[in-house]
């Protein structure tokens, strides 16, 4: 009898071993565009959620005082907000206890909803639209600074450092394009500031020589294009054949590494003028290069954009879990909210909309091909 008690009590203590073993898989979702035009920055995103996750594993970083095993789900918007929606209910049903994306504004806002009613805690590593944490989701967060700061510092420095007198403004109509193009407009407004052209194009389009010869007649000093590198590069090309020689400038969706592959010889020297989201400087250099040194070792392949950004927004949700004990939302957002973390993209702490304190941002010109830094600004 005593035998047959022992032996029922080692089949509980097993079965609820494996119960508990289940409960200990932690899974982080992460949502970016790996298909499409925006698929080199999707990639370096996921590559980066990757490398965090690994890192996670390897520490044997737990919740609560258990060992628990972080597991990446990664799904691909192609930057389309039919298809991020459907890939947002596709994690929720999968039950993550967290997301980290989207990259575009117009997937990042839609699924956003999707996360608020499953209350989910989403941290998006890109997305810049203000629209995004208006919403008053309250888990709803991001790691870089919005449209309204990114916009309006282009717009002031168009104007105050540049001395453009005579812009042009072109969007690619995506939410992100639209928003940070308005957002230009009204950091660049001063006396004797003209806007002489302002005009639209598509992520998809590949000749933008209607709308470039229309803005040529106006004469302006300096085109500001609202949208992604992967049309901010042949619109330079198309610039340079119709012998245009405005400088170009853009938010955080053109500036990057692959720019110069893209524009080629159109790049011209400081030509360009973009800024990206966040940067540091000073004794924060040291971990941000430390950060590139291991990408490259881990993925073969050079920081493209977000990636400190996307590693981050794991780092500092699985901070956040820690401080709870918990990895279920409701537990852990509380943490989260009121958190100080210090990560590769400087220090990250979140105000009560859910964005980014104190953003910094990162001007950027292009010399040889490569992206050169002119200043990081706050």
């Amino acid at each position: 009898m005593q035998h047959r008690i022992r032996h029922i009590v080692l089949i509980a203590a097993l079965t609820a071993a494996g119960v508990a073993s289940a409960q200990q898989v932690v899974k982080i979702g992460h949502v970016g565009p790996v298909s499409g035009p925006n698929a080199h920055l999707g990639k370096d995103n996921e590559n980066a959620a990757r490398m965090a996750i690994d890192e996670l594993n390897a520490r044997g970083v737990g919740i609560g005082g258990h060992k628990v095993t972080w597991r990446l789900l990664a799904e691909d918007d192609g930057s389309d907000p039919k298809q991020g929606t459907a890939v947002a209910q596709k994690l929720v049903d999968a039950r993550v206890n967290g997301i980290v994306g989207h990259l575009n504004s117009g997937t990042t806002v839609p699924a956003s909803k999707i996360y608020h009613d499953a209350g989910l805690v989403q941290i998006s590593p890109a997305t810049t639209a203000t629209q995004y944490t208006k919403q008053k989701f309250p888990g709803a967060f991001r790691v870089v600074a919005n449209d309204a700061k990114l916009g309006g510092t282009l717009g002031r420095y168009a104007v105050e450092t540049l001395k453009a007198k005579n812009i042009a403004i072109i969007d690619d109509r995506t939410t992100y394009g639209q928003g940070v193009a308005t957002e230009f407009a009204r950091g660049a407004r001063s006396p004797g500031v003209r806007v002489v052209a302002r005009e639209f194009t598509s992520a998809t389009a590949t000749d933008y020589t209607a709308i470039l010869t229309k803005i040529r007649g106006a004469r302006p000093d300096l085109i500001f294009f609202g949208g992604m590198d992967s049309v901010a590069g042949p619109m330079l090309k198309q610039m340079k054949t119709l012998g245009m020689t405005a400088k170009f400038m853009g938010g955080d969706g053109i500036c990057t590494e692959a720019l110069g592959r893209l524009a080629g010889d159109a790049i011209g020297e400081g030509k360009v003028v973009c800024a990206e989201a966040g940067g540091v400087k000073g004794a924060q250099e040291a971990a941000m290069a430390d950060f590139r040194r291991r990408f490259r070792q881990k993925t073969g392949a050079e920081v493209q954009l977000y990636a400190p950004y996307v590693y981050d927004a794991v780092m500092v949700m699985a901070a956040a879990m820690q401080a709870a004990k918990s990895a279920e939302a409701a537990r852990y957002l509380p943490e989260l909210k009121k958190i100080r973390y210090e990560g590769v993209t400087g220090t990250i702490q979140f105000d009560g909309a859910g964005d980014i304190q104190n953003g910094a941002l990162t001007l950027f010109t292009y010399k040889g091909g490569k992206r050169s830094r002119i200043d990081v600004i706050r």
